[in-house]
């Protein structure tokens, strides 16, 4: 069953997604949201935003909120429904959901990205008892306990160090020899007695009974330990959140969605924006960027 028809359909409440709804319903221009989960995307878990896009608060919760509020303020209609199809219909788009079809003459795919797994024995078995990806949501559970945390980004180093707020004793274990976080962050993991940093390792197992006790720590020359530890925080990287998207739309070896010039995946129509993007910068200021940029793109294509 067709639901209501609308100018354009933002699939995703991130950042860039909240941004470029809010745009075009400025504009005059009737708008819906689809998000699956909770608005804001993986920002809400950023505490200290780095850098704060200009006349933004520093904490990615407030302005995720702050971009919801102004939406529904606009007339943004928010519908709390996972698109599991995007097809065309007679000319216009459909975004589909278990409760029908949802229809607009453009699509701005905002849908963002997801942490990958580290996909290792005792990850999935010990989700949400000792596994987690929310430092911030978990933390206080944490209270006098050693915790790891595995990667070498910008998520990883802030996580660490919002463990470190709750936890004797924080592990940093990164494959590598060189750190992908800002030097604000990394200085800031440095010089905190309760972070310890392990370079050139991968954690290839989690190991507990009812709740993770152990994670193994393999050494690039060879050498396996296991450290003690209650919980486990992966930050790794991202993959796309795309499995919706026609296998029509053209993607990049890692499976994120080619967009041209004006954002327009190869799906005439259908827009890309924020971290489900080839070539996606990383930054919140970039993601605002794009959203405007999208939203003049269905303007144009609008008027």
């Amino acid at each position: 069953m067709a639901q209501a028809t609308y100018d354009a359909i933002v699939i995703g409440e991130g950042i860039s997604g909240l941004t470029a709804a809010g745009a075009l319903a400025e504009a005059g221009l009737k708008v819906a949201t689809l998000e699956a989960l909770l608005f804001g995307g993986l920002v809400i878990n950023v505490n200290e935003l780095e850098p704060v896009p200009e006349g933004c608060p520093a904490s990615g919760a407030e302005l995720a909120a702050g971009l919801m509020q102004a939406n529904s303020e606009r007339g943004v209609v928010s519908i709390q429904e996972a698109v599991t199809a995007i097809r065309d219909s007679g000319g216009v788009k459909e975004a589909v959901t278990d409760s029908g079809a949802h229809s607009a003459r453009c699509i701005i795919v905002a849908s963002g990205a997801r942490l990958k797994k580290l996909g290792v024995p005792g990850e999935a078995e010990f989700e949400g008892r000792g596994v987690s990806q929310c430092a911030d949501c978990d933390g206080p559970m944490y209270q006098n306990e050693e915790a790891i945390v595995v990667g070498g980004g910008e998520s990883a180093f802030q996580e660490a160090l919002v463990l470190a707020n709750y936890c004797r004793r924080v592990i940093l274990v990164h494959r590598g020899d060189a750190f992908k976080a800002s030097p604000h962050f990394v200085g800031q993991v440095q010089a905190n007695d309760k972070i310890t940093v392990i370079r050139n390792a991968t954690v290839d197992a989690i190991l507990g009974s009812k709740m993770v006790e152990k994670a193994r720590v393999q050494h690039a020359d060879g050498r396996t330990e296991e450290l003690p530890c209650a919980g486990v925080f992966a930050y790794i990287g991202l993959e796309p959140s795309t499995e919706f998207v026609p296998e029509a739309a053209e993607r990049d070896a890692a499976g994120f969605l080619r967009t041209d010039q004006s954002l327009e995946t190869t799906l005439p129509g259908v827009f890309a924006i924020g971290a489900v993007r080839s070539g996606f910068g990383g930054t919140l200021v970039e993601a605002m960027d794009e959203a405007r940029r999208a939203t003049d793109a269905v303007r144009g294509r609008l008027a």
